[in-house]
């Protein structure tokens, strides 16, 4: 049996991160990741999810990772049958986890100007690509943010469940 978790993104910020986590985490699980962005809906989870379903016996986990700053997207987000890995207001809210805590809801404006002074490393912090630096800081702080991620109220502004998927790839990696 083939363990394949599908990791559905809303753009290419997301796919760096997932690239990462594959090289960091030599699981048995399969990860691939797919960015369609705003055109979300339960028939594209399902086709993409039926196109990495080679045999009768790969299991196939599907996960969004989405912020949760469009309305319209989360009502999309709703209809669809898949993991939530959702972050409130954007994805950088799991970054920042990595350095503080942030406990006040924060738009995502103010929250990319916080990561850039939260320390050095994200000073230059531009979306899309990850520098050697920061790709060591999130490794070495992933613990630190998992930890702070699980304290945050679920869908509430600020709150992130992508600690959610480190937890299974490290177990995962623990039963190897």
């Amino acid at each position: 049996m083939r363990k394949i978790a599908l990791v559905i993104c809303e753009g290419e910020t997301e796919v760096c991160y997932i690239n990462l986590l594959k090289t960091w985490y030599k699981s048995p699980i399969r990860i691939v990741s797919h960015i369609e962005g705003t055109k979300i809906t339960p028939s594209l989870v399902d086709n993409r999810t039926k196109e990495l379903k080679i045999s009768p016996w790969d299991k196939v986990r599907t996960f969004l990772m989405y912020d949760m700053d469009v309305q319209a997207i989360n009502e999309k987000l709703q209809k669809c049958k898949a993991d939530m890995l959702l972050s409130n207001p954007c994805f950088e809210i799991w970054l920042l986890l990595h350095t503080k805590e942030q406990k006040t809801a924060i738009n995502t404006d103010a929250l990319i100007k916080e990561l850039k002074k939260s320390a050095p490393t994200w000073k230059n912090y531009s979306k899309t690509a990850f520098t050697d630096t920061q790709k060591s800081f999130l490794n070495d702080n992933t613990d630190v943010a998992v930890a702070r991620a699980k304290k945050l109220c679920e869908f509430q502004n600020p709150s992130t469940s992508i600690y959610k998927l480190i937890e299974l790839l490290q177990k995962n990696t623990k039963n190897d």
